[in-house]
């Protein structure tokens, strides 16, 4: 029986966790917000500017793989630490160095390192808790990708009032001062070094040999956080290409559309949890799927718009929180490598997506191509859900 105690220390380390998820997605984020003032000051083509923002996604990505394993083996309270004493690095090249799109592109990349940080506090988390209580406690730190919001509503700010350096010197101090207070206040939870030898990298990873569940999750998550990290970076530069909007109310309104998604990831945990995570992801596919479409016919008009984007936020931010109620329920020994996976998947998801719309701006002088793109991906993912009919959830708690 889970003792008041325990239950304490559970809430204290999914909290700081949390923190330390925020801090550091709104550190990886910070190309996007800033997309519009960058590409003025480089003088960037389309292209140049979405390659840019993805690049920080890219190895982001990556390197969820390595530290979800890395998690498993020495446990999150090591890794995380070391991981957020490292990205002050990159931040500070960046606030130095940001006057061509070679040292954008160069101290982007290693800035992605920041975030892999989700493969680290998943299995943080999921250690503490049992399994009735995992789907909401994972939703509530996944929720840490509300740092891409703050980032949105104070970096085009911070900019325009201290110039290009700022934003990037003051994340640097705040993930700086992150390091310690996790070093000196996080635990891993009882037990979860103890349960004996860990497999190699390699090793762990066997699980995606023919393992259909195991492809089906990367497929998912490609589709609902991708899609979420996709359309927060590239919002406002559609925004501000398409409406003249001012930058900082362009940041804002994407800010918005994460916010939104932000709420919906522990909801989709907590209604996981009860209804089970099948049913979410079909939610989450449909929806996503129809207000892509609607973006088709419609995405040059402010009002739908707004609703069509603000909508389908609802929607990934129920489908992220989905994933990972099943990731412990179907692999619970290999927690933080399946997690590093399917991680990678939905970063790599927001790595493509801002290229393809880049391109295909540049090519039709439009986005339409791009969101009916998506579409097509939510239509795939809906259909491999109902494959997966013949091997059905566990019951939820």
């Amino acid at each position: 029986m889970t003792t008041n105690s325990s239950r304490g220390s559970a809430g204290a380390q999914l909290a700081l966790a949390t923190a330390a998820f925020t801090i550091s997605f709104y550190a990886w984020s910070l190309l996007g917000p800033l997309s519009p003032d960058l590409q003025e000051h480089l003088d960037l083509s389309e292209f140049q500017t979405s390659a840019m923002v993805a690049v920080p996604v890219l190895l982001g990505s990556l390197m969820r793989i390595p530290l979800g394993w890395l998690t498993d083996r020495y446990g999150g309270r090591r890794v995380f630490s070391l991981l957020l004493a490292y990205t002050p690095l990159p931040l500070i090249a960046l606030a130095l160095w940001h006057d061509s799109l070679a040292t954008m592109l160069l101290f982007g990349f290693l800035l992605g390192f920041a975030g892999a940080s989700f493969a680290v506090g998943i299995p943080f988390v999921n250690g503490w808790y049992k399994p009735e209580r995992r789907g909401f406690a994972l939703g509530v730190y996944g929720a840490g990708m509300g740092g891409t919001v703050l980032a949105g509503l104070t970096a085009p700010t911070i900019a325009d009032h201290w110039g290009l350096d700022a934003p990037f010197m003051v994340s640097a101090a705040a993930v700086a001062a992150m390091a310690v207070v996790f070093w000196l206040a996080a635990r891993d939870a009882p037990g979860a070094a103890e349960d004996g030898p860990r497999p190699g990298m390699f090793a762990s990873l066997d699980v995606f040999r023919g393992n259909r569940r195991a492809w089906a999750l990367t497929l998912f998550y490609f589709l609902a956080f991708g899609g979420f990290v996709a359309m927060f970076l590239y919002l406002p530069k559609l925004l501000t290409a398409e409406f003249d909007l001012t930058k900082s109310d362009a940041g804002a309104r994407a800010a918005g559309f994460a916010l939104l998604a932000v709420i919906g990831r522990p909801l989709g945990g907590w209604l996981s949890d009860r209804i089970g995570a099948t049913r979410v992801l079909n939610a989450c596919f449909l929806g996503t799927g129809l207000m892509a479409l609607v973006l088709v016919i419609a995405y040059t008009g402010i009002v739908p718009l707004t609703i069509a984007c603000l909508s389908m936020a609802v929607f990934l931010g129920l489908g992220t929180g989905a994933v990972f109620k099943l990731v412990p329920e179907w692999f619970p020994d290999r927690v933080g490598s399946v997690t590093g996976v399917v991680g990678a998947a939905g970063g790599l998801g927001g790595f493509f997506p801002p290229l393809v719309m880049g391109i295909v701006k540049s090519a039709t002088d439009g986005y339409a191509l791009g969101f009916a793109l998506m579409a097509v991906v939510a239509a795939v993912c809906f259909l491999t859900l109902r494959s997966l009919r013949d091997q059905p959830d566990p019951a939820p708690g």
